[in-house]
């Protein structure tokens, strides 16, 4: 009977009791860095342009009220001209302590310049968009306190042959469910690209600001 009771217990915890498993990224032998266009090693708190590899289209990245009603959160938005850099980015790591960005880390993304939402800066999955469709990137989300609460907010960098990708599939929680997909870019019938969850993933490069 007490055996009955625990199965039953265990089985009515809910999901959000979802913990930290930093086992999972510092097991083993650390992940290589990501380097920019230079082939520096990616910093962490130093500002990087996030610019598109293929050339015609598109340049860099930054927010702007697009499809929302509201003031923040704001879109992520590509820029039309590939000669546009967009806003610098900040890249905070899990374990921030280490220094380097490296591939298949957990981590946040924070525009380094402050819009017209000064506190909603940081890079988040938004909720699912019933017209189009689609999970668009947005601003917004949370930086550190990696867990349940927090899973929107991080992504990862991960390696596309001799460029890079962003990915969606956040590893912060042991238990959670979580989409696991691709960051492309979705264009509108008005040329509008905004950054989304996509098959195709959006090729990069890092350049350092200064």
């Amino acid at each position: 009977m007490n055996t009955l009771l625990l199965l039953v217990s265990l089985s009515i915890i809910p999901l959000a009791l979802c913990v930290p498993n930093p086992s999972r990224l510092l097991a083993g032998s650390s992940p290589s860095p990501v380097l920019d266009i230079n082939g520096d090693k990616v910093q962490v708190g130093l500002n990087y342009f996030v610019l598109p590899v293929i050339r015609g289209r598109g340049g860099g990245l930054y927010p702007s009220n697009v499809k929302q009603n509201n003031t923040c959160p704001r879109d992520i938005i590509q820029e039309v001209d590939e000669v546009q850099q967009g806003l610098p980015v900040v890249f905070t790591p899990f374990d921030a302590k280490k220094g380097v960005v490296r591939l298949s880390t957990d981590l946040n993304v924070r525009f380094f310049t402050p819009t017209i939402c000064a506190r909603e800066t940081i890079w988040k999955l938004g909720t699912y968009d019933d017209k189009l469709k689609q999970y668009f990137m947005v601003t917004g989300g949370v930086e550190g306190n990696p867990g349940p609460q927090t899973l929107s907010s991080w992504f990862k960098i991960e390696k596309l042959g001799t460029d890079y990708k962003f990915v969606f599939c956040p590893s912060v929680c042991k238990i959670c469910k979580v989409i696991c997909k691709d960051v492309g870019i979705y264009s509108t019938k008005d040329g509008v690209r905004f950054m989304a969850l996509s098959d195709t993933p959006f090729r990069v490069m890092f350049k350092k600001t200064f």
